[in-house]
């Protein structure tokens, strides 16, 4: 699950997100025994509304997915549109991320690393940036 915009993404790496997403959302909602321990959704439990806030990840998610011209379900969002207060991200993380995805695109998808290789990394809808180091969570460092 990335702190940035989907727009980077290319296709695999939006599709991968879509479905970790959505086991996200399950672990979230108590119905799957499995993934309870990935890092990144304790920035999800730290929420008061967990489910919304990854409904409202997903929805954007779906947004991005839908401009591309596919077709994501967005009847699996079991909270899709939910209005929730925006996440923090820091700048930190929002960099690593950057740098990890370029280099997963420099390895699959050279055209889309070229793309972005010279701009700057936003960050998806639901969060905004703050200063800060690497997220305590973040085993990819």
């Amino acid at each position: 699950m990335w702190s940035l915009h989907p727009r980077y993404l290319d296709r695999q790496g939006l599709l991968a997100c879509w479905r970790e997403s959505l086991l996200a959302q399950a672990v979230l909602m108590g119905t799957t025994r499995g993934y309870l321990r990935h890092p990144q959704l304790e920035r999800f439990r730290a929420e008061p509304d967990p489910v919304g806030a990854i409904g409202a990840y997903l929805s954007g998610l779906h947004d991005e997915a839908t401009g591309r011209g596919y077709s994501f379900d967005a009847g699996r969002i079991q909270r899709p549109g939910e209005a929730v207060p925006l996440l923090t991200v820091t700048d930190g993380q929002l960099l690593l991320e950057w740098r990890h995805l370029g280099a997963k695109l420099d390895a699959r998808s050279p055209d889309d690393a070229a793309r972005w290789r010279a701009a700057s990394p936003a960050a998806h809808p639901l969060f905004t940036v703050v200063p800060g180091p690497v997220a305590p969570w973040e085993r990819a460092r």
